[in-house]
């Protein structure tokens, strides 16, 4: 299923906003990590209707994913 693109832009910046609080980042430094992500890539390819899932959810799997990829560092 494909979500209305201005209802997901919109998703994406609660999303954003929602994780750099979490983290403690810029909102720069979580927008650039965001659009990287597989994350960004389910919601935006419609995988398992991830825009429906909720902003906090969606953040902490963002978190998850940022912590992966930084494990070794």
């Amino acid at each position: 299923m494909t979500a209305n693109p201005i209802l997901l832009q919109k998703k994406y910046s609660r999303v954003i906003e929602c994780f750099a609080k979490q983290q403690g980042f810029s909102l720069d430094t979580a927008l650039d990590f965001f659009y990287h992500s597989e994350t960004y890539q389910l919601i935006r390819d419609g995988v398992s209707d991830m825009h429906c899932m909720s902003d906090a959810y969606l953040a902490e799997e963002l978190e998850q994913e940022y912590a992966e990829k930084n494990e070794g560092y």
